[in-house]
């Protein structure tokens, strides 16, 4: 069985409800921290997870509230008590290595593995193959280096993560019959901001990939004063979920 968790279904803004962008994906072999934002390791700790866990890190895009995590846990990796010892890989879209060369300029040997091998790659058209896994990526609408990934496991279960985005076409092709869809709905409908998506946005991807179910999630603390339930499942009519930090979720 295979399981998504929620470490994260907020954003950069601060709340007591919600986390910054983090998701856990278990698979029967691999462990797959998708997006890190401030505050994940100690999420990790709470589903019973630590820094020698993970074996893939997807990265979305390199805003703050998505990556912020990213240093604190080669740091961690490397002066805990227990460094870490398998090898870890990370997979970012277009300018991620770029984006990882500046953080050594700043952090120098701090984040530079020592007890394990670290593998860094960029996302391409070609699918990414990590132990059972196959990940497909594409360019998101949001800022140049953002990709969505879906995600296609051994036992046949599927899953598609939007990351932030607004309407693409990209998005409903990755998602294209997922067992899962994971997207963003950063703000009710009538508050839209360019780059992100509303309820009845991520109701028309839904109905347009045929997803089987629908997980909302990077949600602004106005969202929490609106149903945001309600206003998706006017266009989407299939099973629609409203995510909370720590839920667990079947796939």
């Amino acid at each position: 069985m295979s399981e998504l968790i929620i470490l994260g279904s907020g954003t950069g803004v601060p709340s007591l409800r919600r986390a910054s962008p983090a998701l856990l994906l278990r698979s029967q072999s691999s462990i797959v921290l998708i997006d890190s934002g401030s505050g994940t390791l100690r999420r990790m700790l709470e589903v019973g997870m630590t820094y020698r866990d993970i074996d893939l890190l997807l990265y979305t895009h390199i805003h703050p509230d998505h990556i912020s995590e990213l240093v604190p846990i080669l740091f961690v990796c490397k002066y805990a008590d227990l460094p870490r010892q398998k090898d870890l890989f990370l997979l970012g879209g277009h300018g991620f290595k770029h984006h990882f060369a500046q953080l050594k300029k700043i952090y120098g040997s701090w984040i530079e593995p020592q007890s394990y091998h670290l593998t860094l790659n960029e996302t391409s058209h070609k699918p990414f193959l990590f132990k059972e896994m196959k990940i497909s990526s594409k360019p998101m609408a949001h800022i140049s280096e953002s990709v969505g990934y879906r995600i296609e496991l051994k036992d046949g279960k599927s899953i598609a993560i939007s990351g932030d985005t607004d309407y693409s076409e990209n998005i409903v092709e990755l998602a294209s019959g997922v067992d899962l869809l994971v997207l963003e709905c950063s703000f009710p409908d009538g508050k839209k901001v360019e780059g992100h998506l509303t309820p009845s946005l991520a109701g028309r991807i839904g109905v347009e990939s045929r997803c089987k179910r629908l997980l909302l999630t990077h949600l602004y603390p106005i969202c929490d004063r609106f149903d945001i339930l309600k206003e998706c499942k006017q266009i989407f009519g299939g099973d629609v979920i409203l995510a909370e930090d720590l839920m667990r979720i079947e796939i």
